[in-house]
C-alpha cells in the first residue's frame, strides 16, 4: 500500500544547509523506521515527508529523507533536466528490494501548487502527468519514494514538438564500460558533423546518455527519423564497437537505442537517483571528464558535494538548441541507399515502410520449415 502524506506541526529542516550541499553520513547500518513525518520549509511551501525515516535502500542506509534532501541540494540542476516537462513518477514505496510502479497518472490528492499536464499516448488513452517546476515539487516527489525523474522529451507548453533528442547507449551484457565511453566520443563526432551540440551523462546504471536540445520545429516521428540515422552512423564508423539492430539476437558491443526518441519514451533524466544498492545517480559531464569518469563514483551521497563545487556541468544546454536539417538530409541519403525503417517498439501501430516485427532467427527458421513457396511479404508483415 502507498503511504499518504500528512500534514501535522513538526520539527523543521534547515534548508540552508541543504541548499549548500549538506548530506547526513551515509550509515553502514539501515536507521530504525519510525512513524510520523518531517516538514521541510522550501521557498515558503510546506512539504511533509511522511515516515522520514523509511529505509530505501538498505545496503546503503539511505532514507525516504535523505532522498527528499539530496534532491534539495540538487534541485538546480534537477529541475534544468526533468522541469517543466511533464514526467512519469517511477516509485519504490518500500525501497529498491520490493515491488516498484511507473505512474503516469498523478495522484488524486496532491497540493494545488503541483501542476499537471494531459498527455495523449499512441495507445489512445491520456492521463494528466506531474510537471514540477520548484524545489519543493522535487521534495513532494520524493515523499511519494519516486527515486528517478523520468521527463518527457517535451515541454508542458508544447506537448507535440520535442525540444530535446536523445542518445541512448545500452551495452549488450558482457561489454565493459570503456567501449561504451569509446562509442560515446564516436557520437559527439558525429553530431559535431551535423552542427549539434551533445551534452553527456551516466545513465546510473550500465550505459550513458547524451542529450541534444534541438529547435522545437519538428514532431516525434521526425526526431526519432533523425535519432536513428544517427544511429546508423555511429554504426557505420564504428563497426565493431556499435550498433543500431533492434533485436537482442542481432546486438553487438553498445547498442545506440534510436527507439528512446518514439512518443511516450522517457529515460531517468540528469540527477536522476537510480535503484542500485550504493544509490548511484544519472551524473551529468563535461565532454573532458568522459574519458575517465567512473559511473560508481556518483551516489546519493557524493553528487551534493559535487554540485556544491562545480555546479551543474549542463548548465549551458538550453541555450545550445540546434537544428536537426542536417540529420533528417542523412536520414534521406540512407533511405535512398537501401536503408529504410527500423522496428518500433512492440507496443506502437505497424508504421508505413516499417519492416516486418519478428525476430530474424524466427522468421528464417519460418521459411525453413515452409514448404515451397517460400512466404510472400503479406504473410510475413502480419506475423
Amino acid at each position: 500500500m502507498v503511504e499518504r502524506d500528512r500534514l501535522r506541526p513538526h520539527r523543521g529542516v534547515d534548508t540552508e544547509k541543504v541548499a549548500s550541499g549538506w548530506m547526513p553520513r551515509p550509515r553502514s547500518t539501515p536507521k530504525k523506521e519510525g512513524g510520523g513525518s518531517e516538514l521541510l520549509v522550501v521557498g515558503g511551501r510546506e512539504v511533509a515527508i511522511s515516515n522520514p525515516g523509511k529505509v530505501l535502500f538498505p545496503d546503503a542506509g539511505h532514507t525516504k529523507l535523505d532522498l527528499a534532501r539530496y534532491y534539495l541540494a540538487v534541485a538546480e540542476g534537477a529541475l534544468r533536466g526533468a522541469g517543466g516537462r511533464p514526467n512519469v513518477l517511477v516509485r519504490y514505496p518500500n525501497g529498491i528490494k520490493e515491488d516498484f510502479f511507473y505512474q503516469k497518472r498523478a495522484p488524486a490528492s496532491r497540493p494545488p501548487w503541483i501542476e499537471v499536464v494531459a498527455l495523449k499516448f499512441p495507445s489512445g488513452r491520456s492521463a494528466e502527468e506531474v510537471v514540477p517546476r520548484e524545489p519543493a515539487a522535487l521534495a513532494w516527489l520524493a515523499n511519494l519514494a519516486c527515486l528517478e525523474l523520468h521527463p518527457h522529451p517535451v515541454r508542458a507548453d508544447d506537448l507535440d514538438h520535442p525540444d530535446e533528442l536523445r542518445v541512448d547507449l545500452d551495452p549488450v551484457p558482457g561489454v565493459e564500460w570503456d567501449q561504451v565511453r569509446e562509442v560515446a566520443l564516436v557520437v559527439r563526432a558525429v553530431l559535431g558533423d551535423v552542427g549539434l551540440v551533445g551534452w553527456p551523462k551516466t545513465s546510473g546504471s550500465r550505459g550513458l546518455h547524451i542529450l541534444v536540445r534541438i529547435e522545437r520545429r519538428w514532431g516525434f516521428d521526425q526526431v526519432r527519423r533523425a535519432a536513428l540515422a544517427l544511429a546508423r552512423e555511429v554504426e557505420q564508423r564504428v563497426p565493431a564497437l556499435a550498433t543500431s539492430k533492434w533485436w537482442k539476437e542481432e546486438r553487438h558491443g553498445v547498442f545506440v537505442d534510436y527507439n528512446q526518441n518514439a512518443k511516450d519514451r522517457t529515460v531517468a533524466s540528469a540527477y536522476s537517483v537510480r535503484p542500485r544498492a550504493d544509490a548511484r545517480v544519472s551524473a551529468p559531464l563535461s565532454w573532458d571528464e568522459v574519458p575517465g569518469c567512473d559511473p560508481a563514483a556518483f551516489t546519493l551521497s557524493t553528487m551534493p558535494a559535487r554540485f556544491a563545487g562545480l555546479g551543474d556541468r549542463h548548465a549551458g544546454i538550453d541555450e545550445a538548441a540546434g537544428s536537426l536539417e542536417a540529420l533528417l538530409e542523412l536520414s534521406e541519403r540512407q533511405q535512398r541507399g537501401g536503408l529504410g525503417d527500423a522496428p518500433w517498439p512492440p507496443h506502437y501501430r505497424k508504421q508505413e515502410g516499417e519492416p516486418a516485427r519478428v525476430q530474424p532467427s524466427k522468421a528464417r527458421g519460418g521459411r525453413k520449415r515452409q514448404a515451397p513457396p517460400a512466404p510472400d511479404k503479406k504473410t510475413l508483415d502480419s506475423s
